[in-house]
């Protein structure tokens, strides 16, 4: 995140690029900015959106050195490889509408027509640069031929797949209104992607319904298809995983799990943040912790807000 990225030598300081990386590093540098940019904030996202879950995503700041949870096909890989294609897209997407890259610009006018109360105009995000740039650079080790089983390749690019499309879903008409005070009476309107952080939310329902799959030769080619008898028929826009997940209530190296000792929960809540289902029935310790809070605000004309700093005692509890 400190590189400039103006060279086309730069692309040699990232480790581990396959060489249809390096080359789209080197015809493209002036995107490797959101590329990494995507990159931290799939890292950050990840662990935002599992806080409050046994499994926080706490081993993607070893990335690109995953551990076993990650590497092994589950449903918790599942969900980073889809996040991480949907950022990547959703960043470059963005990147071309804000102006940082040369190479593309706002999107094209939608082709439905618009409705008497509004027009298009504004500068929508260039969805369609960032599906086909992102996809290029997610997929690329997927397909090196060097990076797993193919049954672990097939199930990545599928769940890259995912990513992309709920990306793709959550594209909305956006609206600027104009007019006298305010009034409305012309809306300028475009096509924009929402928070990334709401893309995560869509892709943590699609992991609690993962679909567990194997790679069976169906006719002429393997294919991913659903493992269990039962199950509804695997759809394109399902996560997909090919092993069961450790409980990630206590430490094994092996299987990817730190545990859930020392983890904050929530004594009051019934949800995945409580005490009992965070600490696994170990039960918790309790403390008393002083925080320090703003309090006692007044409004000053004009403008400005003072206030005093108050000292409040907080209970917080702690797994075993």
């Amino acid at each position: 995140s400190e590189v400039a990225w103006n060279e086309s030598q730069h692309c040699r300081l990232l480790a581990g690029l396959v060489p249809d990386q390096f080359q789209l590093c080197r015809r493209n540098i002036e995107v490797m900015h959101s590329i990494v940019l995507a990159a931290h904030r799939t890292k950050s996202i990840c662990q935002k959106t599992f806080a409050d879950m046994r499994w926080n995503c706490s081993s993607i700041q070893h990335a690109p050195s995953f551990g076993p949870d990650l590497l092994k096909g589950t449903r918790e890989s599942a969900f980073v490889y889809a996040l991480a294609a949907a950022a990547l897209t959703h960043t470059i997407a963005q990147a071309c509408a804000s102006g940082e890259l040369p190479l593309c610009s706002c999107s094209s006018i939608p082709s439905e027509v618009p409705s008497p109360d509004f027009r298009w105009g504004g500068c929508g995000d260039n969805l369609a640069y960032g599906l086909q740039l992102g996809a290029a650079f997610a997929d690329s080790p997927l397909k090196s031929g060097k990076l797993g089983t193919g049954a672990l390749k097939a199930m990545n690019l599928h769940n890259n797949a995912v990513g992309r499309q709920v990306v793709s879903d959550s594209l909305d008409t956006k609206c600027k209104c104009h007019g006298v005070s305010g009034s409305c009476s012309v809306k300028t309107c475009w096509k924009g992607l929402p928070k990334l952080d709401e893309i995560a939310s869509d892709l943590k329902s699609k992991y609690l319904a993962a679909i567990k799959v194997s790679h069976r030769l169906i006719g002429p080619r393997k294919q991913l298809i659903a493992k269990e008898m039962g199950v509804r028929p695997l759809q394109e826009a399902d996560l997909v995983y090919l092993i069961n997940s450790p409980d990630y209530c206590t430490p094994n190296l092996h299987l990817g799990s730190v545990g859930t000792q020392d983890r904050q929960c929530n004594k009051t809540s019934v949800g995945s943040d409580s005490c009992n289902l965070l600490c696994c029935g170990r039960g918790y310790n309790t403390y008393t912790e002083e925080v320090v809070e703003r309090c006692h605000c007044k409004y000053h004309w004009c403008c400005y807000v003072v206030c005093k700093r108050c000292w409040q005692k907080v209970e917080r509890y702690v797994c075993k």
